[in-house]
């Protein structure tokens, strides 16, 4: 099974690489297949590139998605804490989801 994810770009690196956030876990990635990333947009990561550009809203709907199955962490503006867990374990556990997720798209 293959996983893309939606990934914030943070910061713009040289050789076509840039570090990018989900869930307050960051790693560098390549845009060798994009052209004219900027910081602040959304791109969809797989195997450690980034494959396309995603509407912001698109994004957000996505990552609460992922939140609610455990997938992945949002950032704090996208979901509210689970109801069922108190926020701190909701949130460690996200995280933990986020590096699992974000390793798995190693190249």
């Amino acid at each position: 099974m293959c996983l893309a994810l939606p990934v914030l770009v943070v910061q713009l690196l040289d050789d076509d690489r840039a570090v990018v956030d989900l869930g307050g876990i960051r790693k560098e990635i390549s845009l060798a297949l994009l052209d004219g990333v900027a910081v602040g947009e959304y791109v969809i990561l797989h195997v450690g590139y980034a494959l396309s550009r995603l509407d912001p809203a698109e994004a957000q709907r996505t990552l609460a998605l992922f939140a609610q199955v455990g997938i992945a962490a949002v950032p704090q503006s996208a979901a509210a804490a689970s109801t069922s867990t108190s926020a701190s374990e909701a949130s460690a556990t996200q995280t933990a989801h986020s590096a699992a997720a974000l390793n798995a798209s190693a190249p």
